[in-house]
């Protein structure tokens, strides 16, 4: 599906899953080289950048972090942008809402004159990235309030439940950081050639999308770090209910040692001689001194505290 918007001298051409048809009519028309169209075409696994000085356009490869609806885990979802003087094309093979909801805003040409949008197309591109890492930081926000439900549950008690929990929520942060892995070098690199298409003055809206991209970055790495330190507190707690569960068990042992040991030795065929029970107020005694026993050792125990 192809949506073409216009303000003034600046065009977007927003390609969602394009046919080879729809690819060389775009072609055509802002005479791509035909490298480029081809790889507009296909997913790309990496990241990159390619400026072609001789006619004046950039070739971005850009790949977001997305969490499906209903999924448990992240996608990773690309974005091919070409740029050049006057326009901007968009290539993606599933609905991005950002871009989406982008394109309303040229039914206001307000916003788009407020936003600098018909001066040349690096302001549509960089409010294009503006959008994209808002979304970004919106669905880390999510995953971050998640971290305050992980915290309640483990101070409550759930550290069990809580472990499968947190193993999600790290490989969402994971994913999150494979995906945006190389947008730093990728805008830094971008940033020679907009000096060229845009003018030396650009820079300044370079530093605009680089800090978006800073606040995504470091949203996560501070999501990821406390996420790290309620997992290591989980171990702990964990780890203390194993070693209580693991004494309390030890002590009924030793405890139930001492009689287990005397009703083994009275369940034996003895000699009638030998035998130490030889009426009722003997077995009688023989309990009375099973409890002793057991009341000793629990005495013990808690004396020592173990208890």
């Amino acid at each position: 599906m192809v949506s073409k918007h216009k303000y003034r001298n600046v065009t977007w051409v927003d390609l969602e899953t394009p046919t080879f048809a729809e690819i060389a009519d775009v072609r055509d028309e802002f005479n791509l080289p035909e490298l480029m169209a081809e790889e507009l075409g296909t997913n790309t696994l990496r990241s990159k950048v390619d400026y072609y000085e001789k006619l004046k356009m950039v070739y971005l490869v850009l790949h977001f972090p997305v969490i499906g609806e209903g999924r448990e885990k992240n996608i990773e979802q690309e974005i091919d942008f070409v740029v050049g003087k006057n326009f901007v094309i968009t290539t993606r093979y599933e609905k991005i809402d950002p871009l989406h909801n982008f394109s309303r805003l040229f039914d206001r040409e307000s916003l788009l004159d407020k936003n600098n949008i018909g001066e040349h197309a690096g302001h549509l591109f960089i409010h294009l990235m503006k959008e994209l890492y808002k979304d970004s930081l919106d669905k880390l926000e999510d995953i971050n309030y998640s971290l305050k439900n992980i915290e309640e549950n483990i101070f409550k008690g759930k550290q069990a439940e809580s472990v499968e929990i947190i193993s999600s929520t790290n490989r969402k942060f994971l994913n999150f950081k494979q995906a945006l892995r190389h947008h730093g070098e990728i805008l830094a690199s971008f940033e020679g050639a907009a000096k060229d298409l845009f003018g030396a003055m650009f820079d300044y809206n370079i530093g605009i999308i680089m800090s978006e991209y800073n606040r995504v970055k470091n949203t996560l790495d501070v999501g990821k770090e406390i996420l790290d330190d309620l997992r290591d507190t989980n171990d702990a707690l964990l780890s203390t209910r194993t070693g209580q569960a693991i004494k309390t068990l030890t002590i009924m042992t030793f405890t139930l040692l001492p009689i287990t040991l005397i009703t083994g030795i009275f369940s034996m065929n003895m000699p009638e001689e030998i035998l130490i029970i030889r009426n009722s107020g003997d077995f009688i005694l023989v309990l009375i001194l099973m409890a002793v026993i057991g009341l000793i050792m629990f005495v013990y125990f808690k004396g020592k505290k173990w208890l």
